[in-house]
C-alpha cells in the first residue's frame, strides 16, 4: 500500500488548495485585528507576603510570637516549596514560595487557602498584634499613567476630585485596577502647651484618652414599639477639628477646655508618603492596569475617549497630564513588527525570482505570508496574544 502524496494531491485539487490559502488568509486577517496586544505576557508570581505588627514588642517577643506561628501554619500548605521570614521588633514577614510545578490556575486557590489558614490562627495571636495582612499581586502593570495637577485647589480637593474620575474609568472596559499615586492623607493635630501642662499639673496621656473617649462610637440600645422599631444614638462625635476644642475635662477641682490648653489643626501626614510629581509640580496619579488578555491599542483609546469627556467637565485649574503611555508603544512595536515583515517578504521575493524564476519565486515568496495568517488564526483559536518582549542584557 502506497503512502499518501501530499504534493501529488495538491497539484490534482488546485481548486481546493487555492480555496484553503484563500480561507488561510482571510482568516488570518481577520485575527490580526482581533488578537489582544500589550507589551510583555502575562506571568504568574508563585510568591505571597504574610506580614503582622506588633507595636512595643521585642524582636524575640515578635519572633516567637508572631513568625513561628505563622511559618508552622504555612508550612502545612500543598505544593509549598519554602517559607522564608525576616522579623524585627515589632514587625513580622513571611515569604511563601510555591513549587514550579504548581499551575498558574491553581495559584489562586493556594493564597486563598494561606489566606483561610492564618485567619484560624489569628484570634490565639497575643493582644495588640495588627494583620494579617497580605501580598500576592506582584504581576500587576500599570501601563498608563494619568497625573493631574491643580491651581487654586487644596490637597483634598483634587484628590477627591481624582478619586471620582477613579470611579469613572473603571467602567471603561479592559481596565482591571486603578491606583492613586501621590495622595497624601488628611490628619488632626492636636498641639499642647508643655509649659501650661506643667504649670497646671495635667497629665497629656489622661488628656488624650479623655478626647478618645468622646469620639468612641458605641451602640445604644434599640426602642421597639408595636409598628417602628427605634435605634438610638448618642450624640458626642466629632463632626470636625473644632469640636475638639470644646471638650472640657476637670483636673485639680477645676474644669478646663481643651481649646484653653492645646491647639487644633487639619494637615497632610507627616512624615509624607510618597510624592507624584507632573513637571516638577504636586500632582496626583492614577495608575491604570489592564486585565488579563485585554487589548493595550483598544484600552488606550477608550481611555483617551473618557478622558476627553471627563477633561471638558473639570473645573478651570485642574488639568489632566498624560505621564506613561503603553498603547503608543506597543503600537509603535506593532508597526515596526510589519515593517519589518514587509521588507522581508520583498526582500526573499526579489531574491527568489532571481535565482529560482517567476513560477517557484512566487511560491516561495508567498509561503511567508500564509505561514503568518495560519499562524494568526491559531493564536486567536488557543487565545495567545501578540506580546512585544524585550530581552534583558
Amino acid at each position: 500500500m502506497s503512502r499518501f502524496d501530499l504534493s501529488a494531491w495538491a497539484l490534482r485539487n488546485r481548486s481546493v488548495v487555492a480555496y484553503l490559502m484563500l480561507l488561510s488568509v482571510a482568516a488570518g486577517i481577520v485575527a490580526f485585528f482581533e488578537l489582544g496586544r500589550n507589551e510583555d505576557p502575562a506571568f504568574t508570581i508563585k510568591t505571597m507576603v504574610v506580614s503582622a505588627a506588633w507595636p512595643g514588642a521585642s524582636l524575640e517577643e515578635t519572633l516567637d510570637q508572631v513568625t513561628e506561628r505563622i511559618e508552622r501554619k504555612v508550612q502545612e500548605l500543598e505544593g509549598l516549596k519554602v517559607v522564608r521570614s525576616f522579623t524585627r521588633a515589632g514587625q513580622a514577614t513571611v515569604f511563601v514560595d510555591l513549587e514550579g510545578a504548581v499551575r498558574s490556575a491553581d495559584v489562586p486557590k493556594a493564597w486563598q487557602r494561606v489566606r483561610n489558614d492564618i485567619a484560624d490562627i489569628w484570634p490565639r495571636m497575643p493582644q495588640g498584634v495588627l494583620g494579617p495582612f497580605f501580598n500576592d499581586r506582584f504581576g500587576d502593570v500599570f501601563g498608563i499613567i494619568w497625573g493631574f495637577t491643580a491651581d487654586g485647589f487644596s490637597h483634598r480637593e483634587l484628590k477627591d476630585r481624582v478619586e471620582a474620575i477613579r470611579s469613572e474609568l473603571l467602567r471603561v472596559p479592559d481596565v482591571a485596577k486603578i491606583e492613586l499615586l501621590g495622595a497624601r492623607d488628611e490628619v488632626v493635630f492636636l498641639e499642647f502647651s508643655m509649659r501650661q501642662l506643667a504649670s497646671l499639673q495635667l497629665d497629656r496621656q489622661a488628656l488624650l484618652n479623655a478626647i478618645a473617649q468622646q469620639n468612641l462610637v458605641r451602640p445604644a440600645g434599640i426602642v421597639e414599639t408595636g409598628d417602628e422599631r427605634i435605634a438610638l444614638r448618642v450624640t458626642g462625635a466629632f463632626g470636625d477639628e473644632r469640636d475638639i476644642l470644646d471638650i472640657t475635662f476637670t483636673a485639680g477641682g477645676r474644669r478646663l477646655r481643651i481649646g484653653d490648653i492645646a491647639e487644633v489643626r487639619r494637615g497632610l501626614a507627616d512624615p509624607p508618603q510618597p510624592l507624584f510629581r507632573v513637571g516638577g509640580r504636586p500632582a496626583i496619579g492614577l495608575a491604570i492596569a489592564m486585565r488579563e488578555g485585554g487589548d493595550i491599542l483598544a484600552l488606550g483609546e477608550n481611555l483617551k475617549k473618557a478622558m476627553a469627556r471627563i477633561t471638558a467637565e473639570l473645573p478651570v485649574g485642574i488639568e489632566p497630564h498624560l505621564v506613561a503611555d503603553q498603547p503608543q508603544v506597543v503600537e509603535e512595536a506593532i508597526a515596526e513588527f510589519m515593517t519589518s515583515l514587509w521588507q522581508a517578504v520583498a526582500i526573499i521575493l526579489t531574491m527568489s525570482f532571481l535565482s529560482l524564476g517567476v513560477r517557484p519565486g512566487l511560491v516561495a515568496a508567498c509561503a511567508i505570508p500564509l505561514t503568518l495568517a495560519i499562524v494568526f488564526a491559531v493564536m486567536l483559536l488557543v487565545g495567545i496574544d501578540m506580546q512585544r518582549t524585550r530581552s534583558g542584557r
